[in-house]
């Protein structure tokens, strides 16, 4: 994997700690995919992982906001979160229809017992993260 480049706000790292335990073990997993992904994509070279809404959040220079959260009001689900005016959702629906659940055109949510199926992930954090470059192809590059 090639060399990446994040810029990270202090500030993330205490969200992070703030989650329940069995929660913050999820949430790191999707930064551990966010970063994972983001190195091994063509055309990023750096990462900015900071707040948005209280959330910890992704953005490269060629793509789009994605977010990922917990919310107390619904504590036996977490979700990653992309721009809803985006055709991120819309495509994954398309694409992975049986293997997500999915929250409007916002969000793609696992339940805390869930298996996160990584490999389809990947393919939607890459679509999020490269948004610009491939915004233009019917299914995103996925």
């Amino acid at each position: 994997m090639k060399e990446l480049k994040i810029k990270t706000d202090p500030k993330v790292e205490f969200v992070f700690n703030e989650y329940p335990a069995p929660v913050r073990d999820k949430m790191l997993f999707l930064r551990h995919l966010v970063i994972e992904t983001a190195k091994a994509t063509d055309g990023i070279e750096e990462l900015e992982e900071t707040l948005k809404w209280g959330e910890p959040s992704y953005l490269t220079k060629i793509g789009s906001t994605l977010r990922v959260d917990w919310k107390s009001k619904n504590p036996g689900q977490y979700a990653m979160y992309f721009k809803c005016t985006s055709r991120l959702v819309e495509t994954f629906r398309v694409r992975f229809e049986h293997t997500f659940e999915f929250e409007g055109n916002r969000a793609i949510v696992f339940r805390l017992d869930d298996e996160v199926p990584t490999e389809a992930l990947k393919h939607c954090i890459k679509a999020a993260l490269t948004y610009h470059k491939v915004k233009h192809l019917p299914t995103l590059g996925i």
